[in-house]
């Protein structure tokens, strides 16, 4: 291994003897070109962040790859399975498959203007507003206002019926900045969620067992893949619409470069503490998160499609190898979805404006949840909240003894923290 001048020049150090000296440990990325007979390396920094990945097949539930963290031998915290974290905007396609239950469609029209519920006014990301635009456009594009309206529109009870439906286990609140991902979810419960769309709205149950064999082939436990109908065929492939917009033209758009029938949705939340993307092809889903164990901001800028999806791009090319002609289900042979035709262009005069949710100037949402967040957040009021008419069912959580797979990138924590379970006051995640 050998590295030159330009793969430490970040540091502003110009000569190998002041930057390092014999004994010390280095990180290292290892380039693919070579000098000479040793191969070419770059320096790394450790950063101190964490990260988890998991990857399931889409038919059977198996669970393809799992990663709980850095170092399995410092931390046998899985992130993947245990830690629950704000999702950020990858919330949303549980708002839009409500109001896609309602009726809304991809080419249905929504006003991205500033708007007040009882004194929470939500902003996108970019800080700016876009005026009409379609639902197709504000999910791909990740828009905050028009998600908000949505879930407001639709109601917040019924967007957290729709995420418990889909397998969510945790106590989502009642207030609409949930709507863009103030609620926090396991990696384990996304990729069970997003699987339900390339599906056609099945939901298979991850597992990591098929089953247990004594010496002379006896099957003593089989795991037997648990299968549910969370959704219709029709509101499947219309969010398959959304999604694989997403990865095509909106903030996932790095994604087309796999060549790939592929979709999914970015996740980033306040201040640049999670990083998330969560995406699929026909036959595998997969998620990725980045984050400190502390909650503290990963940086500036750092949102799931800079954080995320790189890695998750890194591991679909391994996972769509061999795998050149497959597509999703109701596309035509030439990988196009068949019901693409309904989304129509932004111009077209097909569209439909979404009653509710056009401009409306310092008014509140026909909703009865209360708009804030509990008092404890910083900032915030107290607020009435109507409790919804049945009371909400919760699924068995995953257990806590999940087991472990150790995981193939090995850093060392040098931040001398252990992971923390405490949760944060909520915040207003951003993208």
């Amino acid at each position: 291994m050998i590295l030159l001048p330009p793969d430490w020049q970040w540091t502003g150090q110009h000569s190998a003897e002041s930057l390092v000296k014999a004994g010390d440990i280095i990180y290292v990325h290892l380039a693919d070109t070579m000098e000479g007979s040793a191969r070419r390396a770059s320096l790394e920094q450790d950063s101190g962040a964490q990260g988890s990945l998991m990857a399931i097949d889409n038919t059977s539930g198996d669970v393809l790859a799992m990663v709980g963290g850095r170092d399995f031998a410092l931390s046998q915290f899985n992130r993947a399975t245990q830690s629950e974290r704000q999702t950020g905007s990858s919330f949303k396609p549980y708002v839009y498959t409500t109001a896609v239950e309602d009726g809304v469609k991809p080419d249905d029209t929504i006003v991205d203007s500033p708007v007040n519920f009882g004194g929470y006014a939500p902003h996108n990301y970019e800080n700016d507003y876009k005026g009409r635009m379609t639902i197709q456009n504000a999910f791909a594009e990740s828009r905050n206002v028009p998600a908000v309206k949505l879930a407001a529109r639709v109601g917040i009870h019924k967007v957290i019926d729709m995420a418990h439906r889909f397998g969510v286990t945790s106590n989502i609140p009642p207030y609409l900045p949930t709507a863009l991902g103030a609620a926090e979810i396991t990696l384990e419960e996304q990729v069970a969620s997003y699987s339900v769309f390339p599906n056609d709205g099945l939901r298979v149950t991850p597992h990591l067992l098929r089953k247990v064999s004594n010496a002379d082939g006896i099957t003593l436990w089989e795991d037997r893949p648990t299968v549910n109908q969370v959704i219709s065929q029709d509101t499947a492939r219309t969010m398959m619409i959304l999604l694989r917009t997403v990865t095509r033209s909106g903030t996932g758009a790095a994604a087309a470069q796999l060549n790939h029938p592929v979709g999914g949705k970015t996740g980033t939340t306040s201040d640049y503490t999670d990083a998330w993307f969560l995406g699929f092809s026909p036959s595998v889903t997969c998620g990725v998160w980045i984050g400190f164990d502390s909650r503290q901001s990963l940086g500036e800028k750092e949102t799931g499609a800079k954080a995320a999806l790189p890695i998750w791009m890194t591991f679909m090319r391994a996972a769509i190898a061999g795998k050149p002609d497959e597509q999703f289900a109701g596309d035509d042979q030439n990988g196009q979805s068949l019901d693409q035709a309904k989304a129509q262009p932004l111009n077209s005069g097909s569209q439909k404006a979404i009653p509710g949710t056009a401009r409306q100037p310092r008014t509140t949402a026909a909703t009865q949840v209360a708009p804030h967040p509990p008092a404890t957040a910083p900032g915030a009021q107290s607020m009435p909240v109507t409790p919804p008419k049945t009371p909400l069912k919760r699924p068995t959580t995953v257990p806590a003894s999940t087991p472990q797979v150790r995981p193939a990138l090995q850093l060392q924590n040098t931040s001398g923290r252990a992971p923390t379970t405490v949760k944060p006051a909520l915040a207003f995640p951003q993208r």
